[in-house]
């Protein structure tokens, strides 16, 4: 490891295997876990938690304390030491054409460009509220571009592996000639210095001021939202004076808050790039569908799958659970076993080969647990969501989900259906998002297509 792998990074030793001595004697230097008034602080996650430390005995000949918060990027332990080099942005200058990409926004993706270059070159915090489908990624493209060309440092994070598996390819063929790592658990590929990163936000904990523009894609999704440890690494990861871009099609009610009170700047876009309304669900009883599964018989569900099949519309299939969903792959191979399907979760090894397969139109439908709520486009696919009323599907969860149809510009429309033994607080918020959506659209002209619905 040379210096420039340690620039804005803060790795403990065992982390920096190949640094040499004379590198290491030049290395910012501070304790894992710190003790202020009484109260144990992680340096790594910001963990002050004392139900989340524990005491053991250490190789070092003491009984240490050790983080459980950050405990899956490895121990950090009272006698852990941290060591840093400050970020420099010691890479080669970019040459024009810095971004490559030959597109072209809509007047709203426009807008909201213009105003995330704005924010970078202010170097403040701003939140792009677009629904699913609005075209996000491309329109952060001038704002990296902006970063880039006077030598700043960006990461695009997120906090689900999938985003930012969709992520790199796009990022890659809009920046060809910036060199770029994609980092997350189990990477292979392993750590370089770039002036472009991609990776979880867990991956954030690593790095210490590094980053003039830091953009944090699903800023709403598990497990972000509610993580603090992951909340305190994002901002340890940037410089103390840099740019902070937010994104999501739901933000939480917190944000929204702040939006209104004037404490968060926001850019809200209500329609999609391609000018057509969001498809609005359709809420339909099936009865105790749990059941049904169990047993294999009286289905209500059976006729949303069986209309698919026959009508020849491809579908992806979410159910809330695991078990349930495998019991019904089991099952629905008994019923089509001409028909191509297969599962996916988050506990699936092979999640992204499949994933890659439906993209490819290799099988009839996809059935799959949240895991694929956001951050994934097919081409044209219809949505079901069988349990809709479980609680694993939030209003937030429901609206994303329900933002996988009518997302490409050739195929704008879609069918959802929220199926369900009994509608929740959370089915009907969704649906209310996203009406008020396509009203506040309308309102704007910024429609030119219609309301896509599955019949009743």
């Amino acid at each position: 490891m040379d210096g420039k792998e340690l620039y804005g990074r803060e790795l403990t030793r065992s982390e920096c295997r190949s640094a040499d001595d004379r590198l290491l004697a030049l290395v910012e230097k501070r304790p894992g876990l710190v003790s202020a008034n009484g109260k144990l602080t992680c340096n790594r996650c910001g963990n002050q938690d004392r139900n989340k430390m524990q005491a053991a005995p250490c190789s070092c000949g003491t009984a240490c304390f050790y983080c459980l918060s950050c405990l899956n990027m490895g121990k950090i332990k009272s006698c852990t030491v941290l060591h840093h080099l400050p970020e420099t942005n010691a890479f080669a200058w970019p040459h024009e054409p810095v971004l490559q990409w030959q597109g072209q926004l809509s007047s709203e993706q426009k807008r909201a460009s213009d105003e995330i270059v704005e924010t970078v070159r202010s170097e403040e915090t701003r939140l792009i509220w677009a629904v699913a489908g609005a075209g996000k990624t491309e329109m952060i493209f001038e704002g990296i571009a902006a970063c880039l060309r006077k030598g700043g440092r960006v990461c695009l994070a997120s906090p689900r592996v999938d985003v930012c598996l969709e992520l790199a390819p796009r990022i890659k063929q809009a920046f060809p000639d910036i060199p770029l790592a994609l980092l997350y658990g189990g990477n292979e590929e392993g750590y370089s210095y770039t002036p472009l990163v991609i990776a979880t936000t867990h991956q954030l904990l690593r790095f210490r001021e590094a980053f003039d523009l830091l953009v944090i894609d699903e800023i709403d999704s598990f497990p972000f939202h509610n993580d603090a440890s992951l909340q305190f690494g994002a901002q340890k990861s940037r410089k103390k004076t840099s740019a902070l871009i937010y994104l999501t099609a739901t933000p939480s009610r917190a944000m929204q808050n702040d939006i209104k009170r004037g404490r968060l700047a926001a850019t809200v876009l209500p329609a999609r790039y391609h000018g057509f309304a969001l498809p609005e669900p359709e809420c339909l009883w099936v009865g105790n569908w749990r059941k049904a599964i169990n047993r294999k018989k009286n289905a209500r569900f059976l006729s949303l799958i069986r209309r698919q099949l026959q009508q020849q519309r491809r579908f992806l299939l979410f159910l809330p659970h695991i078990q349930l969903m495998e019991e019904l792959d089991g099952w629905l191979r008994e019923l089509f076993p001409d028909k191509q399907f297969t599962c996916v979760s988050a506990s699936d090894p092979d999640r992204e080969e499949k994933v890659k397969r439906m993209r490819a139109e290799m099988y009839d439908f996809l059935m799959t647990t949240t895991i694929l709520e956001r951050g994934v486009t097919f081409r044209d696919i219809d949505v079901i969501v069988l349990g809709a009323e479980d609680r694993v599907f939030t209003e937030a969860s429901l609206v994303q989900i329900a933002g996988r149809a009518g997302r490409h510009k050739d195929f704008p429309t879609g069918r959802v259906c929220f199926a369900h033994d009994g509608e929740t607080k959370a089915i009907q918020g969704a649906v209310r998002q996203i009406h008020s959506m396509n009203r506040a659209a309308g309102r704007r002209g910024l429609l030119n297509g219609s309301v896509s619905v599955l019949p009743k």
